[in-house]
């Protein structure tokens, strides 16, 4: 039985995939783009409304992040400054200050506790190789240690600890007791530089897409929109003596390459025949997802710019949500307050209805801004968490031990088999930037080797 051919099949219509599937148009060469979900854009999610859209998914861009903002200039999509002026809050212990600019108000032990732990993470992670961190001296007792103990053991004021800690939260999306200092360290350098991944001005979080990310996601695919098939979760990949066959409900595609652009939860789900190498299997059964929720009030004007506040808060577990950012759309025609829930706060919010959860943010808008924070149009949330083809987000955690026992397991080709998202990135890993640069990368890989088998059937 014949099956249809192309030279490449990418599976996943993230940005990872998407960047592949343009590197691949560009140059000439056969591919076909299968995607689980019935949109683009993976872990980017835009949600659309009558007269205002949500990031349900990633939504900021930052200096360093190279590719992104070249890909915003080839497709001609804006971006624009996060509102960042005024006000800042910090809730401790149920009392509330303000503060302006990165740091929070705190007493002068605190202050230096927090400047003194900042710096010395950040001399420890400009330590650590993108390509091999598990090379380092230090690996293994860094690698053996959770975040959670790292900040125990140096840190001596409960409000540096608490502060440093929803920071650390906010940047991995999980309780610190997750994940290894040693892939703090590593996620750290990869972003730039902890001031760098908490910042808005300079950092991470300075711009954002008008018309949403996803809207970024559906022009890069206009030229290839007919390579791409939604609907189409992929649940076999059998070697064959020409390459691989590709198969799942209703479609069986055979290929020279493939490009694994997902989740890494969902290959565990992905019957391969032969298997996946032990070493990929192993760190795939201990390689779970970041837990974030997103939870967006939207007002009618953002009332709370006219107050003098920015918007922003940081809280510690009185409140569900360990930060808050001014979502409004450029033009400031609607407000919206976006609180980000992460790790177990999350993991607690969402056990509840979805209007115990509005009420619980309406409470909480209203102890920082007012009785006006009862005025909102409408409530809205969404982790990632609960859908099946994401499974988290904003990328998975490697866990103790992971990187000293694996290594490079889950980055490394096997066979004509390539493996993209952001985990796979050395720099920007857990951004989209990152997911872009991995994706080109994988692209990078099958031409060559493309070229390769041309070159030897000329000889």
């Amino acid at each position: 039985m014949n099956h249809p051919k192309t030279e490449v099949l990418i599976i996943g219509a993230g940005f990872s995939g998407l960047a592949a599937a343009k590197k691949l148009y560009e140059n000439h060469t056969s591919f076909l783009l299968l995607e689980a979900r019935d949109r683009l854009g993976g872990r980017v999610y835009t949600k659309r409304f009558e007269d205002f859209y949500l990031d349900f998914g990633g939504q900021w861009i930052g200096p360093t992040q190279d590719r992104m903002y070249e890909l915003c200039r080839e497709n001609g999509v804006e971006f624009f400054e996060t509102y960042n002026s005024g006000k800042n809050i910090i809730d401790l212990r149920q009392r509330i200050k303000t503060y302006r600019g990165v740091i929070p108000k705190l007493n002068l032990f605190a202050l230096l506790n927090l400047d003194w732990m900042m710096r010395k993470m950040q001399r420890m992670a400009n330590s650590i190789s993108l390509h091999a961190p598990w090379t380092h001296a230090k690996a293994k007792a860094w690698d053996k240690m959770t975040l959670e103990e790292f900040l125990r053991n140096n840190t001596r004021s409960n409000d540096a600890y608490t502060v440093i800690r929803v920071g650390c939260e906010t940047i991995f999306a999980c309780d610190p007791k997750d994940l290894s200092l040693l892939h703090a360290l590593f996620y750290i350098r990869s972003g730039t530089s902890l001031d760098c991944l908490i910042n808005i001005k300079n950092g991470a979080q300075q711009h954002r897409i008008k018309g949403g990310m996803q809207h970024l996601a559906e022009k890069m695919a206009e030229r290839f929109a007919e390579q791409i098939h939604f609907n189409s979760p992929v649940k076999n990949i059998q070697k064959t003596e020409t390459g691989n066959r590709v198969s799942g409900e209703g479609f069986e595609w055979d290929c020279k390459q493939i490009i694994l652009a997902v989740p890494p939860p969902l290959l565990s789900e992905i019957d391969f025949l032969p298997e996946l190498s032990p070493e990929k299997t192993q760190l795939l059964k201990n390689y779970p997802m970041g837990r974030v929720g997103k939870c967006f009030m939207i007002y009618d004007k953002p009332f709370w710019r006219e107050m003098g506040f920015s918007g922003q808060s940081v809280a510690d577990e009185s409140v569900p949500f360990q930060t808050l950012f001014d979502c409004s759309p450029a033009d400031g025609s609607k407000g919206i307050l976006m609180g980000f829930t992460i790790g177990s706060r999350a993991d607690s919010f969402f056990t509840q209805t979805k209007e115990e959860r509005k009420q619980q943010m309406e409470a909480v808008l209203v102890r920082y801004f007012g009785d006006k924070a009862r005025n909102h149009s409408q409530y809205e949330d969404f982790t990632m968490t609960d859908e099946t083809w994401s499974r988290g987000c904003y990328a998975a955690l490697m866990q103790p031990g992971n990187w000293t026992a694996w290594q490079d397991a889950y980055r490394k080709s096997e066979g004509n088999i390539h493996f993209a998202g952001t985990e796979a990135a050395e720099r920007w890993h857990g951004y989209i930037e990152g997911a872009v640069l991995a994706g080109e990368l994988a692209a990078e890989k099958c031409l060559a080797s493309k070229e390769k088998t041309e070159s030897e059937i000329m000889l």
